[in-house]
């Protein structure tokens, strides 16, 4: 677990990193932000991997790990709410694995809004459709997914049919895909993030 930030910043960002990697490298991506209003809460997955297989294998070949990794998020959000931290000072953020995890787990495990989602390459998880939340459930949680066209991990179908759903359950979506073929986070989609965090903070919309 790594946190950093203004302790009394009015927002708390929750970061999820991506498979191989640790807190520390979403807090290198979150200096990419600027300054911005809030307080990062980085949590580490075992072995630096949120589940074992990649994401658009059969579900039941992550099962075990998603949910856990699902319950992490949940305990984080509890553990906010503790603090007097409620999900609408929450923005919910991932990159890759993370980004498929924190997508999941607001469309699947948990549609209520939040203050705010940031996918960074990422979308539900398994090969199939999910069933879509309740019309409005999401309203208004403003929602920034950026990826890549031809990303070698997170095909860009996935990245819009996550954001369909998303729209469709009230989210204001903000999505735009570069072209390319490298797994990156491009500066364009740090400055949207960064602009998701401004806007929140002072009670505006994407």
């Amino acid at each position: 677990m790594a946190t950093w930030g203004d302790p009394d910043a009015p927002l708390v960002v929750l970061a999820l990193h991506g498979r191989g990697r640790d807190p520390d490298d979403m807090r290198a991506t979150a200096a990419r932000f600027g300054d911005v209003p809030a307080r990062f809460v980085a949590p580490a997955a075992p072995d630096g991997s949120w589940y074992p297989k990649p994401f658009l294998e059969p579900f039941d070949e992550n099962r075990d790990a998603l949910l856990r990794a699902l319950d992490v998020v949940d305990d984080r959000l509890a553990r906010l709410a503790d603090e007097g931290v409620g999900r609408d000072r929450v923005v919910l953020w991932g990159f890759s694995q993370g980004a498929c995890v924190v997508a999941h787990h607001l469309l699947v495990r948990d549609p209520r809004p939040c203050a705010g989602l940031v996918v960074f390459t990422g979308g539900f998880v398994g090969p199939d459709p999910v069933p879509a939340p309740p019309p409005g459930s999401l309203a208004p949680t403003p929602a920034v997914l950026r990826s890549i066209s031809r990303d070698p991990w997170v095909p860009a179908h996935r990245v819009e049919e996550t954001a369909s759903l998303l729209a469709a359950a009230g989210a204001q979506v903000d999505l735009r895909i570069d072209d390319g073929d490298e797994h990156v986070i491009t500066d364009e989609a740090c400055a949207a993030a960064a602009g998701l965090l401004h806007a929140v903070a002072v009670g505006g919309r994407l």
